[in-house]
């Protein structure tokens, strides 16, 4: 089973996500609310996947992504974003990320993702 690590400054989607990857069959492995958080528990943890967010408070989901690509150059990282925005979805496909959720989270679309990335 699959371990997951969920980074969202936001306490309630970090309970959406939950309860959608558990349902889906996955471990979650921690959860961090900001960019330092996500990289400390990265290396501490040494989750099957990131789900970060893009828009944090002390380090954003990109610059968190590259510090934990630059650690782990096989991790596996998931960004999501309530923006849709095309620059950063390309930033972070750019940066190392290898699909991109839009919330709000729709259940059978975070599954598809996180299924389809880990293979």
């Amino acid at each position: 089973m699959a371990k997951i690590l969920i980074v969202d400054d936001a306490a309630f989607m970090r309970m959406m996500l939950k309860d959608i990857l558990t349902k889906g069959g996955f471990e979650i492995a921690g959860e961090a609310a900001d960019g330092n958080e996500a990289v400390a528990k990265y290396n501490e943890l040494k989750p099957d996947l990131v789900t970060l967010d893009i828009t944090m408070p002390n380090k954003d989901g990109i610059q968190a992504l590259k510090e934990i690509k630059a650690a782990d150059p096989n991790a596996t990282c998931v960004m999501c974003s309530a923006m849709g925005q095309q620059s950063m979805v390309i930033d972070a496909i750019q940066s190392g990320a290898k699909d991109f959720i839009v919330k709000p989270f729709q259940a059978d679309r975070v599954l598809e993702s996180i299924r389809k990335v880990l293979g």
